[in-house]
């Protein structure tokens, strides 16, 4: 992407350069999808190499406070003048947290109104609301902190409002006008409280009025997405596949317009995985831990798999998992097409574990009844089963309509699990078709998105895997990627040193 032309400024940035983070969650604090995962592996890659990098999240309830120590770093912060909030509704705190070594990593906008009075991260009317109390809750209490960072960077939708802010509201502020922000972007689909694909002329959000005041109920009509990309000073996608995907119409979500105008500010990082917490060699959470030379410990999780899921305990049989959110994005629509012909021709068992649509809950609970003894399921949240699946399984299927990242696919090989994939966004980026008689190849990939291509990636893999040989190949290529976070972080760091470049802060 970029390159540093000398030692010196990489040595003035590894000591110099602050970087904060602003999302709605965040691992180990709150987590309810990838984004909370990166948002945790991310910055403790930066800090280990040497950055200090921080998060900004909301507070909320479900935070558990004798694990996580805070302690107030500021009060009384007004995001909207009292006139304009007489009973104090919008009135925060914030907190910040220490990790084992004394360093902040993590500071936390706390209000009781609209998040400790919440059960969910997401899924209110007021939604907006929250967020843009976030991006101004975060700048404003920079204004009054001593610690101001050089670049921030803002994730998704939800922190969209924070490029918007500064360069609009905040542009004659000394305290905040050199700061450098890079808005990153996770899944373009989700853009605010609304379906953008079927928005009115009247309620349309072009990103150029003023952000409405708090209690204005334009506020909920914003789009976070595209004000987000408009004044950003640069944007990322967590694939460099997914950033040149969305200057379609494709996959461009109604914003393949305005990504094509901004399309040299833009670029793609691939996410990585936490190779310490994903590791079939000391995972506390598996049966059986093993490593690419001791493969035969493998089948120990496969023994276990299938005893949960009360499938026939079989450590020759082909095993297919499914770790995933059930949705037609993640490409489920394909796999109800298919299985049951699949299950019908082909010789394997099927072990999911997913939240999300009941209508393929319903139709994987109708394949168990009929196959007890080859399917398996289970429809609630869980942490550890995921772990068993990609230990016990096989394969597992990601044929999603499109990916951004993803990280199952990663994971999967960590463990020593093929992935079967449609080939797009991350998918395309970190899955390598594999050819029999070849050494290369990571897994099973296919281009189109219908059910022959799906059908046929699925039979290449079965067949593979009745060539002992072959597959044991197949699967120790597979662990040998490297998907840890220290070449993305490195790749970020040359994303913020462009930015910095830009302003002559470099020099």
């Amino acid at each position: 992407m970029f390159l540093f032309k000398n030692a010196k400024m990489f040595d003035f940035l590894k000591s110099h350069l602050k970087i904060l983070f602003v999302a709605p969650e965040a691992a180990p604090f709150v987590k309810v999808g990838g984004l909370g995962e990166v948002m945790f592996s991310l910055p403790k890659t930066l800090r280990e190499l040497g950055y200090d990098a921080r998060v900004f999240i909301p507070k909320y309830a479900t935070l558990d406070a004798e694990k996580f120590v805070l302690k107030l770093e500021c009060d009384g912060i007004r995001p909207q003048s009292d006139d304009k909030d007489p009973y104090g509704l919008l009135v925060s705190n914030v907190l910040r947290y220490e990790n084992e070594d004394g360093e902040t990593t993590a500071y936390f906008l706390e209000n009781m109104e609209y998040y400790e009075k919440r059960a969910n991260v997401y899924g209110y009317n007021d939604d907006t609301v929250r967020w843009v109390l976030l991006s101004k809750g975060v700048l404003e209490f920079i204004k009054k902190f001593s610690w101001k960072p050089d670049i921030i960077v803002a994730c998704d939708w939800q922190a969209g409002f924070v490029p918007n802010l500064l360069r609009v509201d905040y542009k004659d502020d000394p305290t905040l006008n050199k700061i450098k922000v890079v808005f990153s972007i996770h899944n373009l689909r989700f853009q605010g409280m609304f379906d953008h694909h079927f928005v009115s002329e009247m309620d349309f959000d072009a990103g150029q009025a003023e952000i409405p005041d708090f209690f204005d109920e334009r506020i909920l009509k914003l789009n976070g997405m595209r004000r987000g990309i408009m004044y950003a000073d640069a944007i990322n996608t967590v694939s460099p596949t997914y950033s040149r995907e969305i200057l379609s119409k494709e996959f461009g979500e109604t914003l393949d317009d305005l990504l094509c105008e901004r399309r040299t500010a833009l670029c793609g990082i691939l996410n990585g995985i936490d190779i310490d917490l994903w590791n079939p060699e000391t995972d506390g959470e598996i049966p059986a831990n093993y490593s690419s030379k001791n493969l035969e410990k493998k089948a120990e999780n496969k023994l276990a798999l299938q005893k949960y899921f009360g499938l026939t305990e079989d450590k020759n049989k082909f095993v297919i998992g499914i770790v995933s959110r059930m949705d037609e994005q993640k490409g489920f629509n394909l796999i109800v097409e298919i299985m049951n012909s699949l299950l019908q021709n082909i010789n394997f068992q099927l072990a999911i574990v997913g939240t999300g649509d009941n209508l393929y809950r319903r139709f994987f609970q109708d394949l168990q009844k009929n196959y007890p003894d080859r399917v398996g399921g289970h429809y609630f949240f869980d942490i550890k089963l995921p772990r068993l699946i990609l230990a016990g399984s096989d394969a597992v299927l990601i044929p999603s309509r499109f990916e951004p990242s993803g990280l199952v696919q990663m994971e999967a090989m960590r463990y020593g699990t093929i992935p079967i994939v449609r080939r797009t966004g991350g998918l395309a980026d970190s899955v390598e078709d594999y050819l029999p008689g070849q050494n290369k190849g990571t897994g099973f990939t296919f281009e189109k998105y219908d059910k022959h291509a799906f059908l046929i990636a699925i039979v290449r893999a079965s067949e593979t895997y009745k060539n002992g040989k072959e597959w044991r190949k197949l699967v120790k290529m597979a662990m040998a990627k490297d998907f840890s976070w220290k070449k993305s972080a490195e790749e970020y760091i040359e994303l913020f040193r462009s930015v910095l470049k830009s302003d002559g802060k470099e020099d």
